[in-house]
This record gives structure tokens, C-alpha cells and sequence, in this order.
């Protein structure tokens, strides 16, 4: 008969709940996965097999009782260790619905926005275009696989302990924030200055002959010339995506070593 002593017990539990936390707390932000539209019994569900699969190969965890107030701290850890590299990604991507703010408002259709349950407001139809079509390449160039390969990895680089995390990850999330606006407008200004040239030709045409109608024509041709420009942008678009998804991977692994403990 076999026995288990509830010492071994209690270390088994621990050795799966507290990766199973981290890796929930990725699922629950990161894109694609943390998507509103994903029901929450899929992403607990993929979190168990990704535990069951990660778990196995975790650096030795603390042999603590889980119903203690130090696991309950270790859990609490990993959960905010997780959302932290989640919301690096999240932030990759919220760069690029920035760009496509910027653009829909220089186009003129700031008007044209819609209820985003993701952000729970309202958001730019060309800002969800962009978000869309970054999602496509984040699928089509296996960086989903990435982000998963990168939260297994962070087991290794940040082991689970009984020690406090620094405080230095909030701080790099912090930072890596700034990248929405700088990322937004990168992503941006080839369309924004070809609408700046048109407003610009605009007003000289205006000048020239008062009787023109501005409000009549200009609307229309900025509108066009902005479809045609982010007609002519997409193609060119796809290495900057993919640029900017692998700095946010790269991010999720910065913020990783940025929360280890000093002692």
C-alpha cells in the first residue's frame, strides 16, 4: 500500500499552484489569450495544462503549507509577477491602437468610434484595424509560441521563493508604458504627414480661391488620401509590428529579472 505523508502532499500542491498563478496572471493580460472574448474556463483550463506541462520542470519550490500566510504571499507574488509580463505585451499592443487613434483623428473620423469591451471605452474603428492586423501577424509569426516560451523561461530567471521581490519591475513597467506614445507615433507619421501635406495643400487652394467650400471638399479628401495612405503604409507595416512585439517579449524578460530579490 502506498502511503503519502501530508508533508509531500502540501509540497505538491505548492510545486503546482504557485506556477499555475503566475501563468494564470500572463493568460489573464497578454493578448490574444487575455481577450474578453476568450471565455474564463478556457484560460484556467490552458493555464492547468500549461502548469501540468512547466510545472515538472520548476527549480525546487518552498515546502510551506498552502493554507499558511507565507504561501498565501508567495501566491500572491507570482500573481502579480504574472500580470506584470502580461501587461508588457498588452502594452506592445496598445501601442499600435495609439497609432491608429492618431491617424482616424488627422483623418477626421475621430466621430467614427465604437463600445471596445476590451478596454471597456470608446475606441477609433482604424485603432481597432491596427489592433486587429497586429494581432494577425502576432499569430502568423509564432509569437504567441514566444510569449509562452518566455513564461516558462521566467521559472528559471525568477525562481519561486519565499523571499519579498523587489520593487524594481513596478518601476520597469512604469517605464515600458512611455513606449505607447512613442510607438504610436512612430507607427503614425508616414500617414500623418501626408495628411499634414494635404491640409496644408488645402489651405493654400483655399487662399487662393475664397469661394471654395473647405469644409465641403476638404472632409472627403482627407478621408481618401488617409485610406490610400494606410492602403499604401500596410505592406511596410509588418517588420515594425513584429519589431515592436519582440521588444515587448523582450520586455516580459527585463521585468522578470527587475523583480528578483536583492538578498
Amino acid at each position: 500500500m502506498i502511503h503519502i505523508a501530508s508533508a509531500d502532499l502540501q509540497t505538491w500542491i505548492s510545486a503546482f499552484l504557485w506556477p499555475l498563478t503566475r501563468i494564470v496572471g500572463v493568460l489573464a493580460v497578454a493578448p490574444l489569450f487575455g481577450n474578453v472574448s476568450v471565455p474564463a474556463r478556457v484560460k484556467i483550463l490552458l493555464g492547468v495544462l500549461l502548469a501540468m506541462i512547466i510545472a515538472p520542470g520548476v527549480p525546487e519550490v518552498p515546502a510551506l503549507d498552502p493554507m499558511s500566510l507565507q504561501a498565501f504571499l508567495i501566491l500572491v507574488q507570482q500573481l502579480v509577477i504574472g500580470l506584470a509580463m502580461g501587461f508588457a505585451m498588452r502594452i506592445a499592443l496598445a501601442g499600435v491602437e495609439m497609432a491608429g487613434t492618431i491617424v482616424g483623428m488627422t483623418m477626421g473620423l475621430g466621430f467614427a468610434s465604437f463600445f471596445d469591451p476590451q478596454t471597456r471605452g470608446q475606441t477609433s474603428v482604424i485603432s481597432q484595424f491596427f489592433a486587429l492586423l497586429t494581432l494577425m501577424v502576432y499569430l502568423a509569426t509564432n509569437l504567441h509560441l514566444v510569449v509562452l516560451a518566455t513564461l516558462a523561461q521566467s521559472f528559471e530567471l525568477l525562481p519561486i521563493s519565499g523571499s519579498f521581490v523587489s520593487n524594481a519591475g513596478f518601476f520597469q513597467v512604469a517605464s515600458w508604458g512611455g513606449r505607447i506614445f512613442s510607438a504610436g507615433v512612430q507607427l503614425s507619421l508616414p500617414i500623418v504627414a501626408a495628411l499634414l501635406i494635404t491640409n496644408a495643400a488645402l489651405g493654400i487652394l483655399t487662399r487662393a480661391s475664397p469661394q471654395l467650400n473647405i469644409f465641403g471638399i476638404g472632409f472627403p479628401i482627407t478621408i481618401g488620401v488617409g485610406f490610400l495612405m494606410i492602403g499604401a503604409v500596410l505592406p511596410y507595416l509588418t517588420n515594425p509590428l513584429i519589431n515592436l512585439l519582440q521588444e515587448g517579449i523582450t520586455t516580459m524578460g527585463r521585468i522578470t529579472l527587475a523583480f528578483m530579490p536583492l538578498n
